[in-house]
């Protein structure tokens, strides 16, 4: 998004050059620049402005009444999610409720226009169904209460007996029909579904709005009396009405003080009905710790100057998080963090421990959050995979270079797998290719291969190893009467290079006398060079 700061002229020399350099302070809701302009004129005098100018506006944790103070600092392990709430004054138009949303249409500009925040809220307790309304008699006392019906209780109970008789189209209740015309459904009441309800959040479990004070009766001043006249001093609401969110910038101020075009549009309303009557009021809008995004809550937790970690990689329920070692005194609270914030999607948050060290290249992990299960199905292009990522490898973000090679395969193509894993790259080769030959030294991630392959029914288009690297490359290739082998696929950037010496004498007579191409091999490295190609190469003796 790019900001544009219009000055006016008369503020600058006439300029041939000038430079604006400014930097963004760390808050995403609350931001700030700082502005500086070197100038030089047409008789090279260099002359230098410095601007400060601040751009405050939305919520933000900096900002608002903080109900809890913590005194000593927020603990390392523990989450007071109460010191996350915040109370902001705002301002707000009492209206009718049949004229909120034209009336919004027409003040767009000057409301208040938070994220998740709507508009128009609701005044509590004025709202009156209009077929309760029916029940009571149209005269009302002095308050201004409706008078009760003596036939009400009639009524009601006659309205409670057609309900039980008739459904809602008029039709006759048959109490064996249902029973007779579908099977019952069984409710889910396992734990999944239990966490997906409990995940939805309510719009009251993060945002209140609360009528603190009602000028139209007290305070002459704050009401819109002097705007619009005696007749629309507001004394008492008759019917439902709402309250229309002003912008944060006119909290605690007078009907007089509201901008022109406010103003001005309110004296159109009134002067076409004089029915229209207008409240100036102050509410309290409280914003809960669920309000707050990941970030804001992290950074408002974590020391200044530390850098907000704001990615993870997602496998299944799992957050998988790679945290530096300055956010691990801080671990926890982070894992709660992002368990509490992407629920019900993320049920378990982990932290690796260590860097891969062992042949089965799998991850030393921690359970931070939630549940400790770290066994989860993947969905990875339409296919589901099982996986355990306490003993097999998986890395969502090689998706992409999986399917790049999925692409370039042809229809009549054998592929060897040679590290293999729990066979994202083989079960989805096998859907589109003629045989797929899938290896993996770990015997847990042929375990789940072979689960995933059943998943998807492909248990004849894959044949399954649990050899070593060149054992497998020897024995496919070196068959006497193979489905001869057009692609290798050796997906081991640690170690791939140091298996290439097994494909020596392997093609020297049987493809010669059987005339058959030469396999493609795709071999995976790691390098950090400016021109890896090339070390590569070097690295394997080309």
């Amino acid at each position: 998004m790019v900001s544009v700061l219009l000055i006016p002229s008369q503020l600058l020399p006439p300029l041939h050059k000038f430079s604006l350099n400014f930097q963004p302070c760390r808050a995403i809701t609350q931001t700030k620049f700082n502005f500086k302009f070197s100038c030089t004129s047409s008789f090279n005098s260099f002359s230098t402005f410095d601007f400060n100018a601040i751009i405050d506006y939305g919520p933000s944790l900096s900002k608002g009444q903080k109900l809890i103070e913590l005194e000593e600092g927020p603990d390392s392990n523990y989450l007071v999610k109460q010191s996350f709430t915040r109370v902001f004054d705002i301002a707000a138009l009492r209206v009718p409720a049949e004229e909120c949303h034209a009336l919004q249409a027409r003040l767009k500009g000057h409301l208040l226009n938070w994220p998740r925040i709507k508009n128009i809220a609701r005044v509590s307790g004025d709202d009156i169904d209009e077929h309760i309304k029916e029940l009571f008699d149209q005269k009302e006392d002095e308050n201004g209460v409706f008078a009760r019906n003596e036939n009400m209780d009639d009524l009601l109970r006659e309205r409670v007996e057609l309900a039980n008789k008739f459904n809602s189209r008029g039709f006759i209740h048959f109490k064996k029909l249902a029973q007779m015309s579908r099977p019952k459904v069984k409710k889910r009441t396992g734990q999944g579904s239990q966490e997906r309800a409990k995940g939805r959040r309510n719009k009251d479990e993060y945002a209140t709005i609360e009528v603190v004070e009602e000028n139209g009766e007290t305070e002459e001043d704050e009401d819109l009396t002097g705007l619009l006249g005696d007749d629309f001093r507001v004394k008492s609401w008759k019917g439902p009405t709402r309250l229309l969110l002003l912008d944060e910038r006119h909290a605690k101020k007078a009907a007089s003080e509201l901008p022109q075009a406010v103003q001005v549009l309110l004296r159109e309303d009134t002067n076409q009905s004089r029915k229209i009557k207008y409240e100036l009021v102050q509410c309290k809008l409280t914003l809960f710790y669920d309000y707050w995004r990941m970030d804001e809550v992290l950074e408002e937790l974590l020391p200044k100057g530390m850098v907000v970690p704001s990615s993870y990689e997602l496998v299944g329920h799992i957050a998988h998080l790679n945290l530096r070692t300055e956010h691990l005194p801080h671990r926890r609270l982070i894992a709660q963090v992002v368990f509490d914030k992407n629920r019900p999607k993320v049920q378990t948050v982990v932290n690796k421990i260590d860097a891969i060290q062992n042949d089965y290249r799998t991850m030393q992990l921690e359970v931070l959050a939630g549940n400790h299960s770290l066994v989860t199905t993947v969905v990875e292009n339409g296919i589901r995979f099982q996986v355990d990522l306490a003993t097999v490898y998986w890395n969502s973000r090689l998706g992409t270079e999986r399917q790049r090679l999925i692409n370039s395969f042809k229809r009549g193509d054998n592929v060897c797998d040679v590290f293999s894993g729990v066979g994202p790259l083989a079960i989805a080769a096998a859907k589109k290719v003629n045989r797929v030959y899938a290896n993996d030294l770990n015997p847990f991630a042929v375990k789940y291969q072979l689960k995933n392959i059943a998943c998807n029914k492909l248990q004849g288009k894959v044949e399954v190893f649990n050899k070593d690297g060149r054992e497998l490359i020897k024995e496919i290739l070196g068959r006497e009467n193979p489905a001869f082998v057009t692609q290798v696929v050796m997906n081991l950037p640690n170690d791939a290079a140091e298996y290439l010496d097994a494909f020596r004498g392997v093609f020297r007579e049987k493809h010669r006398d059987m005339h058959l191409p030469l396999p493609t091999i795709h071999v995976y490295g790691f390098s950090k060079a400016s021109k890896p190609e090339s070390e590569f190469l070097e690295k394997l003796g080309c």
